[in-house]
């Protein structure tokens, strides 16, 4: 039994490694998916990786700004994701802007895939980071947000942080 585990003391080594491990260890966000879409529903999915790119995410080489969703007979398919190539890599490098499979089961894809041909809808990545060793994203549905809609957020998130600023310097001061 560990010391946790008997009610007393610190975390072994072992269980501090083991909680390392399993932490959510982010390699990108896509902050202008949320400025520029209406969130409807988020899914985390895997990804098919080649050696490199796992390599390069573990540096932390990657963009989701330019990528997407497509679903095509019924497999999903992460487009524009630019993942560098590995510094150390060789002839074996990766291309930077391949298509990915996206690992997910049936009934996601059956439900994500129709929702994403509406009309304003698509299928975006917000996150790509890494769980127990495991390559992730997360993916949204999503719908365009009008011109308007995207000065009201920016406009509520200034709002926000001013009267968060006043309330900190009221409790300061």
């Amino acid at each position: 039994m560990s010391a946790k585990s008997q009610g007393g003391g610190k975390p072994t080594q072992a269980e501090r490694a083991k909680a390392e491990a399993d932490a959510k260890k982010i390699v990108a966000r896509n902050k202008k998916a949320r400025h520029d879409y209406h969130i409807d529903e988020t899914v985390e999915a895997g990804i098919s990786l080649w050696g490199t790119e796992v390599k390069a995410l573990r540096a932390g080489r990657a963009s989701l700004v330019d990528g997407w969703v497509e679903f095509d007979r019924g497999e999903a398919w992460l487009r524009d994701v630019h993942i560098s190539e590995y510094a150390q890599g060789t002839w074996t490098n990766h291309a930077p802007r391949r298509k990915r499979k996206l690992l997910m089961h049936r009934n996601q894809i059956d439900k994500l895939g129709p929702a994403s041909r509406e009309k304003g809808h698509t299928v975006v990545p917000l996150e790509l980071y890494f769980i127990g060793g495991r390559a992730k994203v997360l993916i949204a549905l999503a719908r365009g947000k009008q011109e308007y809609d995207k000065r009201q957020t920016l406009r509520e998130r200034q709002d926000d942080m001013e009267a968060r600023r006043a309330m900190s310097l009221r409790n300061h001061g």
